[in-house]
């Protein structure tokens, strides 16, 4: 069934209500836009210029207002006691918030920004930097007892922040404990309201500084301040033992974690192990510092090992973003063993003239066993100078056939009275050989025919050799012979 097309004054309708529409979403967000925008979208001071001067003790009055309710940010060295707040409605249709901050009696450290802000908007503020004149404290800090520290980053400028409390006091940059450093107004700068900043701080700007002034011909020394370089650097790492630990229960095991940093670094080392849980450890820490580098070490003790001590135990070295680790395992056994057996069979075969053979067996001990290899009953290495030992191993050098034999290999723990023994039998293949003049007879030259004759061949190998033999006839004059067997 078709539709009926619209008549031409419903499409008009139509397009009419629509406009409405749009016209309405563009008023409200017009009207939104309004809400930012326009007279009292920051906070007003009733003070035009950006600063202020005043004699100490006198009293600082400032009125704000604005659309909405209002708040003040005021310098850290005004005490809450000290400062008073008067809110208000205020404007023609008392639609408008009004606020009035006192200071009575001002200080010297009153210094500073003062700053009228919204109440939930705090980044639409309006401000003014207040000076408080006193000659007998040019300086707003005051001297304590020990400096403040402050921390140079890499790529950041560095401040120095001895503000004044009159805009026209200027200081000098002294490096404890008389070095004046030049005044460039490039790499240092002087600004009454911060202090002196460093744009490019080095090495050279680590220490202790002050600023100084004169006033009425009398000098005047801020605060101090120790410039530290924070170092996150970690040249290297090291633990005591990189393979499997092995230890019997209830020794004692020791872990040494150690790491090398810059100068100036501080490193933090942490552990973790199976027994972390139930402190069965306990660490102690050291550090030694060297001309050119740190050494920061962790101990770490387990007096008693249990079985429970099994498994890896981890050390985390951490400085500033910066982070290593290494790891070991550690095996805990119950009581001493030795565990001996040959590797390939009790029989081995070796071909002379090799350059080197090595006799291995599968031995597995704890702790570690002290071996000794014998040759047919008597120390290996005391009966020829070409049998050396490499850890449990035997080497033989140039093997010939009188390496052939049998070799015994000793294994003993001798403070736990375990001993364990194994012998292979060692074959060395030689290649056959004839000897010299291997075939003869009586005498060369033509015998009689229908005479019996004996032919010698001597040979010798590992294993026996084999010995065929062929005849040749000899060829008709002039033509060679084929052999025949």
């Amino acid at each position: 069934m078709l539709e009926k097309p619209l008549a031409e004054s419903d499409t008009l309708k139509m397009m009419k209500s629509i406009l409405l529409c749009v016209l309405c979403g563009l008023y409200g967000a017009s009207a939104n836009g309004k809400d930012h925008k326009g007279k009292y979208s920051v906070p007003t001071l009733d003070v035009t210029s950006q600063q202020l001067v005043l004699d100490a003790k006198q009293t600082l009055r400032l009125s704000c207002r604005g659309r909405w309710e209002l708040s003040w940010a005021v310098p850290a060295g005004v005490a809450p006691d000290q400062v008073q707040w008067q809110e208000s409605r205020c404007g023609r249709t008392q639609q408008q918030h009004c606020s009035v901050l006192t200071v009575r009696r001002s200080e010297a450290q009153h210094t500073g920004q003062y700053s009228c802000r919204y109440r939930h908007r705090t980044r639409r503020e309006t401000s003014v930097y207040v000076y408080v004149t006193d000659s007998q404290q040019p300086f707003v800090e005051p001297q304590r007892m020990s400096p403040d520290v402050l921390y140079m980053k890499k790529k950041q400028a560095l401040v120095i922040p001895c503000k004044v409390t009159h805009p026209n006091i200027t200081a000098a940059l002294v490096k404890y404990p008389d070095r004046h450093l030049s005044l460039d107004q490039r790499n240092i700068i002087w600004d009454s309201t911060k202090g002196f900043t460093i744009q490019t701080p080095t090495f050279e700007h680590i220490g202790l500084f002050f600023c100084q002034t004169v006033v009425n011909g009398v000098p005047h020394q801020s605060d101090k301040y120790f410039v530290h370089r924070p170092v996150s650097n970690i040249l290297d790492m090291y633990l005591n033992s990189s393979d499997t630990m092995q230890a019997l229960k209830g020794e004692r095991m020791v872990l040494n974690c150690t790491a090398t940093g810059e100068l100036n670094t501080r490193v933090n080392i942490t552990w973790d192990y199976p027994g972390k849980i139930n402190n069965s450890g306990y660490t102690s820490k050291r550090l030694v510092k060297h001309s050119t580098h740190m050494l920061f070490y962790n101990i770490l003790t387990v007096p008693r090992l249990q079985r429970s001590d099994r498994g890896t135990y981890t050390c985390h070295v951490s400085s500033g973003e910066n982070a290593k680790q290494k790891q070991v395992n550690v095996a805990v056994y119950d009581r001493p063993f030795i565990r001996l057996k040959p590797k390939h069979g009790s029989v081995i075969e070796v071909q002379a003239g090799q350059k080197a053979f090595r006799i291995s067996p599968k031995l597995r001990a704890f702790p570690p066993p002290e071996v000794i290899w014998l040759k047919d009953g008597m120390v290996a290495a005391e009966q020829c100078s070409r049998y050396h030992m490499d850890g449990t191993s035997l080497v033989i050098r140039d093997v010939a056939a009188e390496d052939a034999g049998e070799y015994t290999v000793l294994a003993r723990i001798r403070k736990h009275g375990l001993q364990q023994n194994l012998t292979l039998t060692l074959v060395v293949n030689v290649a056959p050989q004839i000897g010299e003049k291997a075939v003869s007879s009586r005498e060369s030259g033509p015998v009689p025919r229908g005479s019996r004759q004996a032919l010698h061949c001597t040979s010798h190998g590992v294993p026996p050799p084999n010995i065929k033999w062929l005849w040749r006839p000899c060829p008709p004059q002039g033509l060679p012979a084929a052999p025949r067997a």
